[in-house]
């Protein structure tokens, strides 16, 4: 608020009682906080959700403070004014934000400080996932002291649930993570009980079904709780429309002001090289499965394979195809198919049929990714995993990442996806080739 507070320096000369402003714009950004949960920033927060919540915090405050002049006894509202006070003002609190968020994360790793001691009731798979993030993400600042299980045996498991209550006080445990696969509803009952009474926070890890790893939403049929899971943002209407705004807008700027200039130059060397079309048109499985044509600028040779993924050092690819493959200029005739609403500019990579047909009922979740359009570049692109499938790990960590983005989707995402992407083409990656 002390930030906010520059309105002072801005709108000064445009007769503002600026005691009635003061306490309208400090009720409000108050108000829009709760709403937005902006301060809600935890250990475990990323990047991209702080963005997300100072960018909603600043769009909302943003109309509340234009909406304040029409209401007020003001004559004269500044345009300018206004533009300079919330984009400084922006700038000024992410930056205190960040430094305050990364600070903390390099003070528990420098000092040791600001640590969160936990254990784990059971030992399964899941639980034993969380003790690696617990161990590989020192910044998160948690000490995890072991297991508890009345099931099996491990030199990790300090006892039986019955030790748990004693073990926790002599320790100061500050969390309790609970497998519901090991724990009887009276144990449940008696340790939620005991958290209560005793300060602590108890949280609930995924049972094997990992059903509760979905995103849920509570219902009250009259005071009876019901639990259902919820489809992904990217099912919403809304959302659809402003990613599908942003997908048309995005591909009209790239085709006015990219491909308007240079596909003429590559239509030139690739005819220089090679007979053949320019463009290379191939059916895709697209969203539902349903088939679509993607456009690429024609990098290889004609042949008969087009089934088979480019590999290394593939005698199909032609000079200047070598060089729109390392580039991905071969690429860009996609955003055709983005405007005629075939593909989006951020989504799951369009397989190839064979490759759709060998990995569907071989790998877990495969077909989710065909929940929502192909994209042009995708998370899994970004994070290394694109081109050529060497091994099956390859496609398990392709689609890894591509039903996370599915299910965890923001406009930041989008973003971030693509400025990652326009760094890897001037860095180059490994597998583009």
């Amino acid at each position: 608020m002390v930030i906010t507070s520059l309105s002072l320096i801005f709108f000064d000369g445009l007769k503002i009682n600026f005691k009635y402003y003061l306490f309208f714009q400090t009720i409000s950004w108050i108000s829009i906080a709760l709403i937005v949960k902006y301060y809600e920033v935890f250990r475990f927060t990323t990047p991209v959700e702080i963005i997300s919540k100072l960018i909603k915090q600043f769009s909302i405050f943003l109309l509340v403070v234009i909406a304040y002049f029409p209401f007020s006894k003001v004559s004269i509202f500044s345009g300018k004014a206004t533009a300079i006070f919330m984009t400084i003002s922006f700038f000024i609190i992410i930056t205190f934000k960040y430094f305050l968020f990364y600070y903390l994360k390099k003070y528990r790793l420098s000092t040791g400080s600001n640590f969160r001691n936990a254990v784990i009731i059971g030992y399964t798979a899941e639980s034993i996932k969380l003790k690696e993030v617990f161990e590989n993400r020192k910044d998160y600042g948690y000490r995890f002291f072991g297991f508890f299980s009345d099931k099996k045996q491990n030199p990790d498991i300090k006892g039986k649930i019955e030790d748990l209550k004693n073990f926790t006080i002599l320790n100061k445990i500050d969390e309790i993570y609970c497998s519901l696969n090991e724990i009887s509803n009276e144990k449940l009952k008696e340790l939620v009980e005991f958290a209560d009474n005793n300060d602590k926070t108890i949280k609930f890890i995924p049972d094997s079904k990992q059903i509760y790893s979905k995103n849920l939403k509570i219902d009250y049929y009259e005071l009876f709780p019901v639990l259902s899971l919820q489809k992904t943002e990217l099912h919403d209407p809304t959302v659809k429309g402003l990613k599908r705004t942003f997908d048309i807008l995005f591909s009209v700027f790239i085709i006015v002001f990219v491909l308007t200039w240079l596909m003429p130059v590559i239509a030139l060397l690739i005819k220089l090289e090679s007979k053949g079309p320019v463009f290379f048109k191939q059916g895709r499985p697209g969203l539902d499965e349903k088939e679509f044509h993607c456009y690429k600028f024609r990098s290889m040779k004609l042949n008969v394979k087009t089934e088979q993924e480019a590999s290394r050092n593939d005698p199909r690819v032609t000079k200047i195809g070598r060089f729109m493959r390392k580039t991905s200029i071969d690429e860009l005739p996609q955003f055709f198919n983005v405007l005629l609403g075939d593909m989006s500019v951020v989504g799951p990579r369009p397989h190839l049929w064979s490759q759709n047909k060998a990995y569907a009922n071989k790998i877990k979740k495969y077909m989710v990714r065909h929940y929502v359009k192909p994209g042009i570049t995708g998370l899994a692109q970004v994070k290394g995993f694109r081109g050529e499938i060497e091994t099956e790990e390859d496609m398990v960590n392709r689609i890894k990442f591509d039903v996370f983005y599915i299910e965890n989707w923001s406009l930041l995402m989008d973003l971030k996806i693509i400025f990652q992407t326009v760094i890897n083409i001037f860095k180059g990656e490994e597998k583009a080739y």
